[in-house]
């Protein structure tokens, strides 16, 4: 039970994504301490965290959990497709959270983690690993 658990694509999307959601939210923090010194805007750095985040991510994804075949440069761009979204809807709400809510941009990048996660999850599953046969 445990081992089919563990070998579970949920699963893996799990554990893959928890390291993703570091990794992406320690690439922000890196950034916005280091860019925001010489004035570079905080949503800036969300940008370039995020394409080094869809990068990492996109290679873990497809090496350990949906391990497909082939097809790379066509996965790759649908990837980019369904973070894309997510990063339309990670920058409307890092500018609410900041300039409205006035939190701070690396607290609201971990709160916004949370949405984020779920809409990729859905957007992967459905469409970026979706081969239909």
């Amino acid at each position: 039970m445990i081992k089919k658990i563990i070998n579970s694509e949920k699963f893996k999307y799990i554990i893959v994504g928890i390291w993703n959601t570091i990794f992406s939210y320690a690439a922000f923090i890196a950034l916005y301490y280091s860019m925001t010194k010489h004035d570079i805007h905080y949503t800036l750095v969300l940008v370039v965290s995020q394409i080094v985040g869809i990068t990492n991510a996109y290679i873990c994804y497809k090496v350990f959990v949906f391990k497909t075949k082939g097809n790379i440069v066509r996965e790759y761009l649908k990837f980019y497709v369904v973070y894309g979204s997510t990063l339309a809807v990670n920058f409307i709400l890092i500018l609410i959270l900041v300039e409205l809510g006035g939190l701070n941009p690396v607290i609201s990048q971990g709160l916004i983690a949370i949405v984020v996660v779920i809409m990729a999850y859905i957007g992967h599953v459905k469409f970026s690993f979706n081969n239909p046969k």
